[in-house]
């Protein structure tokens, strides 16, 4: 979408002088929640937070012949590239299931890398495509990655390609600091189950190569169902979240930083004052905790396809916590956030904030909890703008929607579509002007575009992904 204009407002400002992410964007999930607990649907910020009511749209991939039709503000405008299916550089095919990504600077301005995920799951059978690299030959899924650019206000694609091949189901993961991307499969699926290889570990793909990564399994961050992963620059700790209804919360100690090939150690998170907390109901937002974390000893354990519980149980056995199906996990402000989808007294979501303090602890407190789908639906991504402001990604039966959340707890309309495609993966360009987003359907594959710049600290985007178009 291209913001035009130097007047608008911009919810990515505000709040943003007092006190950064932690004030601007959480309060505002907090006053969400707390409107919602008295039977109060989200305020909208009047006039959709300046930028007005929203206008049909109809963009063409050139590449694809795909057509997407999008509601945006006035001004803002959109692109459509990577549809599932389509040619790659290499002469591959554009895997479909688009999951999360993140956008990459490339020391050029208006040049970047995006790295995305695929979680393509199916059936052990050989892959389509050559591939340089590829860890499981019966295994298609991985990352790709596409070089963008934004200049003079035109956006281009420059070219895709695989990144990492023969992974199952790796839709999700994290960016890395020293210019990675951590692909983190969902399924601890192995020879067991037909496949060539065992399944169930984070890979690092260099977001700045220019050839396929060569997979090499990481496997110092654990053999589980993961989740998403988050690195806190600082001391280079890795968090890991973990994808089923009793999840741990762990993270990653490298023995070098920004190397964690080398190896490490895997920790998983446990109450300080308690014994196994179960933190899926009767937590109270905003109640602070002080943490600690256990050694798990065998990250990667032999049973862990027949037992896909089989890490979780070790830190279990020293008293950690279990959480419920935790999935997105993002570093902002010196904290962690790890998204639970199923937790809450309703099942319908909370966010987990993590503040480390030194090496040994730190606090955790519930910081969101959604107490009715209807009035507050949890968002099934969240893009945090280098401005300390957020985008989420909402959706019901009948829509799929871009919201802008502001301090105050007030939303406004990004984006929006009828049908049943599903926003996610969204993440903004380092410069904040320009948000890509994976529109993900279901029948088709994944759908790819673009919207932005924004300029003047507004929320802008770009979408590249969906069931065959890019835009979890």
């Amino acid at each position: 979408m291209t913001l035009q204009g130097s007047n608008r407002r911009s919810f990515l400002r505000r709040g943003a002088a007092d006190g950064g992410f932690a004030s601007a964007a959480v309060a505002g999930l907090a006053a969400r929640a707390a409107r919602a607990e008295d039977g109060l649907r989200a305020r909208p910020a009047p006039g959709n937070g300046g930028y007005g009511p929203l206008r049909e749209l109809t963009r063409t991939d050139g590449a694809s012949g795909f057509s997407q039709t999008l509601r945006l503000p006035e001004g803002f405008d959109f692109a459509v590239f990577s549809v599932a299916g389509a040619l790659m550089d290499d002469g591959g095919a554009v895997p479909p299931g688009h999951g999360g990504l993140a956008c990459f600077a490339t020391g050029a301005r208006g040049e970047w890398r995006l790295v995305r995920g695929h979680g393509v799951r199916g059936v052990p059978e050989p892959a389509a495509g050559e591939a340089k690299h590829r860890y499981d030959a019966l295994a298609s899924g991985g990352t790709t990655t596409l070089a963008v650019s934004w200049k003079d206000g035109v956006f281009a694609s420059e070219g895709s390609r695989q990144s990492l091949s023969g992974a199952v189901a790796s839709r999700s993961g994290g960016a890395a600091p020293w210019g990675a991307w951590l692909a983190c499969e969902e399924t601890v699926s192995g020879t067991g189950a037909g496949w060539e290889a065992a399944h169930g570990y984070v890979f690092e793909v260099a977001a700045g190569a220019d050839e396929a990564s060569e997979p090499v399994p990481l496997k110092g961050m654990g053999r589980f169902v993961h989740g998403g992963a988050a690195v806190d620059p600082r001391s280079g700790a890795v968090y890991l979240t973990e994808d089923q209804a009793t999840a741990g919360f762990y993270r990653f100690l490298p023995e070098a930083l920004g190397r964690p090939a080398e190896g490490g150690r895997l920790q998983m998170l446990k109450f300080a004052d308690e014994w196994n907390r179960d933190t899926r109901t009767g937590r109270r937002a905003g109640r602070t905790a002080y943490v600690e974390w256990v050694d798990v000893d065998e990250p990667d354990p032999s049973g862990a396809e027949g037992d896909p519980f089989a890490v979780f149980d070790q830190g279990w056995a020293k008293g950690a916590a279990v959480f419920g199906r935790l999935q997105e996990c993002f570093y902002a402000d010196g904290a962690v956030y790890a998204a639970s989808v199923s937790g809450g007294d309703e099942g319908e979501g909370q966010l987990w904030e993590f503040r480390p303090r030194g090496e040994r602890g730190g606090t955790i407190r519930l910081v969101f909890e959604s107490p009715d789908a209807a009035l507050l639906p949890f968002p099934g991504g969240i893009a945090v703008s280098p401005r300390q402001g957020l985008v989420l990604c909402e959706g019901t039966r009948s829509s799929s929607v871009l919201r802008g959340l502001t301090g105050e707890g007030e939303v406004l309309d990004v984006a929006a579509h009828d049908g049943a495609a599903e926003w996610g993966g969204a993440a903004f360009s380092p410069d904040g002007r320009v948000l890509f987003a994976n529109l993900r359907g279901r029948a088709r594959g994944d759908r790819g575009s673009r919207a932005g710049p924004w300029r003047s600290g507004a929320p802008g985007s770009r979408a590249c992904s969906s069931d065959d178009l890019t835009l979890r």
